[in-house]
């Protein structure tokens, strides 16, 4: 007779942790140097979208890697100079927000990746990229893995390198256009944010004029707002 399911909760949730499996395979296979590649600032209305790649040392990689979205800052701050002190290579490349509207999120995320590998001291015979898609035009194999920040140590630590680097931009963008506050909400739609732009309109080349709050009408915002919860 089969066994009825529980319907209790968890007592716990299960957090997977990135490991070096991946890399460890794609090494027995002949695949090495492998490079792990992510992007940070896909959401925000002004700012770039940086990318990262990393080869890590397999014989010293930092402890505690982990996505950097369940990091603290002081966390991230950490481990981007352990990485950058013990990484067999790092690079990073960012496109702007003209450069965005000029294309598409999606398309400047992959080609921002596409820039940061290429830009690597070393040849990497395997890219690992965070996500569905792997950038077009990459010098190597490329794989892509969904939530790869949360499975593989090398996309890990290209997500702590763009996140930080990213953060920093912001602030700097925060010291030249303190009315926005950059350097809080580093470029993400917060009220303060919003406000702002509603204030004072959009900084030329700095904020993303094909993001919704500057190409709608106030009533289709307020409608596509509304919808946004439904996904």
């Amino acid at each position: 007779m089969a066994r009825a399911r529980s319907d209790s909760p968890l007592l716990f949730e299960i957090v997977e942790k990135p490991d070096f499996s991946f890399e460890t395979k794609a090494m027995a296979d002949g695949l090495w140097p492998v490079a792990g590649m992510d992007e940070a600032g896909r959401g925000p209305l002004a700012g770039p979208v940086v990318a990262a790649a990393v080869v890590l040392d397999p014989a010293n990689i930092p402890e505690g890697l982990d996505d950097s979205k369940r990091l603290s800052h002081l966390q991230r701050e950490a481990l981007f100079l352990r990485i950058l002190g013990s990484a067999q290579a790092v690079s990073m490349a960012s496109i702007s927000a003209e450069g965005i509207d000029g294309s598409n999120i999606l398309k400047a995320s992959l080609e921002a990746m596409r820039r940061a590998l290429v830009g690597l001291s070393v040849r990497p015979k395997l890219a690992l990229a965070d996500g569905r898609d792997v950038p077009p035009g990459l010098p190597c194999d490329g794989r892509a893995l969904i939530k790869g920040d949360q499975r593989s140590q090398s996309i890990a630590a290209a997500s702590i390198v763009a996140k930080v680097m990213r953060d920093r931009m912001m602030c700097g963008c925060g010291n030249h256009h303190d009315r926005y506050g950059f350097e809080v909400h580093m470029g993400y739609a917060t009220a303060r944010h919003r406000t702002a732009i509603e204030v004072h309109g959009p900084v030329a080349r700095l904020h993303r004029v094909s993001f919704a709050p500057f190409r709608l009408g106030g009533a289709e915002m307020a409608e596509e707002e509304s919808l946004a919860g439904l996904d």
